[in-house]
Protein backbone atom coordinates (compact mmCIF):
# COMPACT_ATOMS: atom_id res chain seq x y z
CA UNK A 1 0.00 0.00 0.00
CA UNK A 2 1.45 3.64 -1.16
CA UNK A 3 1.54 6.25 1.65
CA UNK A 4 -0.56 8.59 1.14
CA UNK A 5 2.05 11.14 2.39
CA UNK A 6 5.62 10.49 1.24
CA UNK A 7 4.86 7.58 -1.10
CA UNK A 8 6.56 5.04 0.37
CA UNK A 9 5.10 1.54 -0.46
CA UNK A 10 6.42 0.06 2.78
CA UNK A 11 3.29 0.03 5.63
CA UNK A 12 2.15 -1.75 8.42
CA UNK A 13 -0.90 -2.71 9.52
CA UNK A 14 -1.70 -1.76 12.86
CA UNK A 15 -4.90 -2.97 13.10
CA UNK A 16 -7.75 -4.51 10.80
CA UNK A 17 -11.91 -3.90 11.70
CA UNK A 18 -14.68 -5.56 9.97
CA UNK A 19 -17.47 -2.87 9.51
CA UNK A 20 -20.74 -1.82 7.34
CA UNK A 21 -22.02 -5.77 8.15
CA UNK A 22 -18.71 -7.02 7.47
CA UNK A 23 -18.97 -6.10 4.06
CA UNK A 24 -15.96 -3.41 4.16
CA UNK A 25 -12.49 -4.37 6.00
CA UNK A 26 -10.94 -1.15 7.57
CA UNK A 27 -7.01 -1.23 7.81
CA UNK A 28 -5.06 1.48 10.12
CA UNK A 29 -1.68 1.04 8.69
CA UNK A 30 1.61 3.22 9.70
CA UNK A 31 4.77 4.11 7.01
CA UNK A 32 7.98 2.42 7.93
CA UNK A 33 9.82 5.63 5.96
CA UNK A 34 7.62 8.60 7.54
CA UNK A 35 5.41 6.76 10.68
CA UNK A 36 2.90 8.72 9.56
CA UNK A 37 -0.66 6.81 10.20
CA UNK A 38 -3.81 6.28 7.61
CA UNK A 39 -6.45 4.39 6.93
CA UNK A 40 -7.44 2.26 4.42
CA UNK A 41 -10.61 0.30 3.58
CA UNK A 42 -11.21 -2.80 1.35
CA UNK A 43 -15.08 -3.55 -0.52
CA UNK A 44 -15.89 -5.74 -2.71
CA UNK A 45 -16.70 -3.53 -6.40
CA UNK A 46 -20.09 -5.09 -6.86
CA UNK A 47 -22.47 -2.51 -7.71
CA UNK A 48 -22.10 -2.03 -11.76
CA UNK A 49 -24.49 0.41 -11.70
CA UNK A 50 -25.06 3.08 -14.83
CA UNK A 51 -27.13 6.47 -13.09
CA UNK A 52 -29.53 8.13 -15.72
CA UNK A 53 -29.24 12.02 -15.51
CA UNK A 54 -31.71 14.58 -15.83
CA UNK A 55 -30.69 15.21 -19.51
CA UNK A 56 -30.71 11.37 -20.24
CA UNK A 57 -26.64 10.83 -20.36
CA UNK A 58 -25.61 7.79 -18.43
CA UNK A 59 -22.65 7.80 -16.27
CA UNK A 60 -20.99 5.23 -14.07
CA UNK A 61 -22.34 5.37 -10.47
CA UNK A 62 -19.52 7.10 -8.80
CA UNK A 63 -19.13 6.39 -4.81
CA UNK A 64 -16.83 9.22 -4.51
CA UNK A 65 -19.61 11.72 -5.73
CA UNK A 66 -22.02 10.36 -3.20
CA UNK A 67 -19.98 10.75 -0.61
CA UNK A 68 -19.08 14.43 -1.45
CA UNK A 69 -22.34 15.02 -1.97
CA UNK A 70 -23.09 13.60 1.76
CA UNK A 71 -20.23 15.72 3.11
CA UNK A 72 -21.74 18.98 1.91
CA UNK A 73 -24.86 18.39 3.55
CA UNK A 74 -23.68 17.43 6.79
CA UNK A 75 -20.78 19.61 7.41
CA UNK A 76 -20.95 21.42 10.73
CA UNK A 77 -23.08 18.85 11.91
CA UNK A 78 -22.44 16.56 14.70
CA UNK A 79 -22.63 13.65 12.07
CA UNK A 80 -19.35 11.37 12.62
CA UNK A 81 -17.53 9.92 9.16
CA UNK A 82 -18.58 6.63 10.15
CA UNK A 83 -21.97 7.60 10.34
CA UNK A 84 -21.43 9.12 6.84
CA UNK A 85 -19.39 5.58 6.05
CA UNK A 86 -22.66 3.84 7.10
CA UNK A 87 -25.19 5.65 5.08
CA UNK A 88 -23.16 5.53 1.83
CA UNK A 89 -22.94 1.62 2.94
CA UNK A 90 -26.96 1.45 3.33
CA UNK A 91 -27.94 3.61 0.37
CA UNK A 92 -25.05 1.46 -1.79
CA UNK A 93 -27.28 -1.78 -0.60
CA UNK A 94 -30.43 -0.64 -1.16
CA UNK A 95 -29.04 0.06 -4.67
CA UNK A 96 -27.80 -3.50 -4.98
CA UNK A 97 -31.23 -4.79 -3.86
CA UNK A 98 -32.63 -3.16 -6.76
CA UNK A 99 -31.45 -5.71 -8.80
CA UNK A 100 -30.92 -3.10 -11.83
CA UNK A 101 -27.97 -1.95 -14.20
CA UNK A 102 -29.39 1.28 -14.72
CA UNK A 103 -31.38 3.65 -12.45
CA UNK A 104 -32.42 7.30 -12.95
CA UNK A 105 -30.69 10.09 -10.97
CA UNK A 106 -34.25 11.40 -9.60
CA UNK A 107 -34.17 7.63 -7.50
CA UNK A 108 -31.10 7.92 -6.12
CA UNK A 109 -31.44 11.19 -4.92
CA UNK A 110 -34.97 10.43 -3.16
CA UNK A 111 -33.36 7.38 -1.31
CA UNK A 112 -30.24 9.69 -0.63
CA UNK A 113 -33.01 12.42 0.99
CA UNK A 114 -34.84 9.57 2.76
CA UNK A 115 -31.88 8.50 4.60
CA UNK A 116 -30.87 11.65 5.51
CA UNK A 117 -34.99 12.60 7.06
CA UNK A 118 -34.06 9.72 9.01
CA UNK A 119 -30.39 11.04 10.20
CA UNK A 120 -29.98 14.49 10.55
CA UNK A 121 -33.12 17.35 9.77
CA UNK A 122 -30.54 19.93 8.66
CA UNK A 123 -28.48 17.72 6.34
CA UNK A 124 -31.86 16.73 4.96
CA UNK A 125 -32.72 20.59 4.12
CA UNK A 126 -29.42 21.20 2.80
CA UNK A 127 -29.58 18.10 0.44
CA UNK A 128 -33.08 18.84 -0.50
CA UNK A 129 -32.36 22.50 -1.54
CA UNK A 130 -29.74 21.93 -3.93
CA UNK A 131 -31.47 18.32 -5.34
CA UNK A 132 -34.60 19.85 -5.73
CA UNK A 133 -33.19 23.16 -6.88
CA UNK A 134 -34.76 25.74 -3.90
CA UNK A 135 -35.26 29.40 -5.74
CA UNK A 136 -35.42 31.17 -2.73
CA UNK A 137 -36.89 30.82 1.10
CA UNK A 138 -40.54 30.35 0.10
CA UNK A 139 -38.92 26.55 -1.33
CA UNK A 140 -37.44 26.27 1.95
CA UNK A 141 -40.71 26.97 3.81
CA UNK A 142 -42.88 24.65 1.45
CA UNK A 143 -40.49 21.71 1.92
CA UNK A 144 -39.72 22.51 6.09
CA UNK A 145 -43.70 22.41 6.06
CA UNK A 146 -44.38 18.94 4.02
CA UNK A 147 -41.17 17.76 6.38
CA UNK A 148 -42.95 18.59 9.63
CA UNK A 149 -46.65 17.31 8.14
CA UNK A 150 -44.91 13.89 7.48
CA UNK A 151 -42.94 13.46 10.15
CA UNK A 152 -46.29 13.83 12.38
Amino acid sequence: MKCPYCGSFETKVLDKRETDGRSVTRRRRECLACEKRFTTYERAEVLDLFVIKKDQRREAFNRVKLRRNLMKACEKRPISQETIDHLIGEIEQQLIGMRKSEIDSRSIGDLVMDILKDTDRVAYIRFASVYRDFKDETDFEKELQQFTQNSQ
